[in-house]
């Protein structure tokens, strides 16, 4: 058992208190899926690296974050998939930080 270590966060001050993570529970893994059904003239079959533009996002399980999978959020087109993506981690309490790339870009409110 991991126990969790308690350090103050230099780099983003206002964020909550950092805490020890297992070696594959660092990450945040989001997963998304496609479908391959009816694409094969024989049913039970595929077509190897063919898919539909249409399936599921869902958010995969870590301890160490504090996150249990809700249930998958469908795409009917791969232009609905960001909006998607945005759903999942909403509705999962993720917040994100901008990159040093891409603060380049955004604006700060000072």
């Amino acid at each position: 058992m991991i126990l969790p270590r308690i350090k103050p966060n230099r780099i983003m001050p206002d964020t909550p208190i950092s805490t020890a993570a297992r070696h594959n529970e660092k990450m945040i893994e989001l997963r998304i899926r496609l479908w391959t059904n009816d694409l094969a003239e024989v049913k039970g079959e595929i077509i190897p690296k063919h898919a539909w533009d249409s399936g599921v996002v869902f958010m995969e399980k870590n301890q160490s974050h504090g996150i249990d999978p809700a249930n998958p959020k469908p795409f009917h087109s791969l232009s609905e998939l960001p909006s998607m993506i945005e759903a999942v981690l909403i509705k999962h309490g993720i917040k994100l930080h901008p990159s040093p790339r891409s603060r380049k870009y955004f604006a700060t409110q000072d």
